[in-house]
């Protein structure tokens, strides 16, 4: 994504950039010399489906998860990239555009949303049935924070997004996230008071 969607994808989930002109957009993007291009950006991240603009209300606002209008299909926004290998790729949300799927296969509609699967290190795991391969998209729910042993989750260890499974070890009073796969890979070890936080499971 061009640096300046980025920017202007960050300042619309906190202004609304719809009550403001384009060069005053651009001043907050560094574009001010340029309204021309942020009209430009701006039209592309509606077309890429990360913004709606309102032109009506003069409104320009997030496009977040939720029901697409008159269907019965769900638009989830996937969040990047997260490690199912060595540990290599940063936790940031990079908004890599929106995964589409129909709401019956859903069992929620909030705080959800998808990663891709980088590595080969869950292809053992099985979640629904399912193996988690190379290249899969995850979904995620984010209100499942608490972990239980077992439990597939993504996490964020030195900035770092992993797919593991979670391992209590109550005697050494530390967390293992543990792959499952047709390869070996070691166990990431973390001590409770690394800073370390799951995103959802």
């Amino acid at each position: 994504m061009h640096t300046t969607q980025e920017k202007l994808l960050r300042l619309v989930k906190t202004k609304n950039l719809g009550a403001l002109t384009l060069r005053e957009i651009g001043a907050l993007v560094g574009e001010e010399k340029y309204p021309q291009k942020v009209k430009h950006h701006l039209s592309q991240l509606e077309k890429k489906g990360f913004i709606r603009i309102d032109k009506k209300n003069g409104k320009i606002e997030p496009f977040g998860s939720g029901l697409i209008k008159k269907t019965k299909i769900m638009s989830i926004p996937i969040l990047g990239t997260a490690n199912c290998g060595p540990a290599t790729f940063y936790a940031e949300n990079n908004y890599q555009g929106y995964l589409k799927i129909s709401s019956k296969l859903l069992s929620k509609r909030k705080n959800i949303f998808a990663l891709q699967a980088d590595g080969p290190s869950m292809n053992r795991a099985r979640v629904g049935g399912n193996t988690i391969e190379d290249g899969d998209y995850l979904i995620i729910d984010g209100d499942e924070r608490d972990p239980h042993d077992g439990d597939i989750v993504v996490s964020v260890f030195d900035d770092v997004a992993n797919i593991k499974k979670f391992m209590w070890d109550k005697e050494n009073g530390r967390i293992i996230l543990k792959s499952e796969s047709s390869q070996k890979f070691p166990p990431i070890i973390i001590h409770e008071d690394d800073d370390y936080h799951v995103m959802g499971k």
